[in-house]
């Protein structure tokens, strides 16, 4: 079992930055990845960023060259930096983690933080 706790979300005007943070605990061993979804109202959850243990990364579309995903291995901790950020980038924005023990994978996901991006 990982547990995931988030925090760094809020309200940004158009053009702000915001830094998302998302620590693991438990089973931190078994984690081969971990990234940053999105939902907003009305849409499915969508993925946003990730990393892979091995340190490469992964990005939305919509997002290459505006956030930036970085990890603590130490900390067990995952950032998301948002810079330039546009009113479509409102939503809820949820950490994952995806663990590997023997054959068997699983994903576990934070409680969600709010970004709000104003016009």
């Amino acid at each position: 079992q990982v547990q995931l706790v988030e925090s760094g979300g809020g309200l940004v005007q158009a053009g702000g930055s915001l830094r998302l943070s998302c620590a693991a605990s438990g089973s931190t061993f078994s984690i081969t990845a971990m990234g940053w979804y999105r939902q907003a109202p009305g849409k499915q959850r969508e993925l946003v960023a990730v990393i892979w243990r091995g340190g490469s990364t992964n990005y939305a579309n919509s997002v290459k060259g505006r956030f930036t995903i970085s990890r603590d291995n130490t900390k067990f901790t995952v950032y998301l930096q948002m810079n330039s950020l546009k009113p479509e980038d409102t939503a809820v924005y949820y950490c994952n983690t995806e663990t590997t023990v023997g054959s068997s994978t699983n994903n576990y996901w934070g409680q969600g933080t709010q970004v709000t991006v104003s016009s």
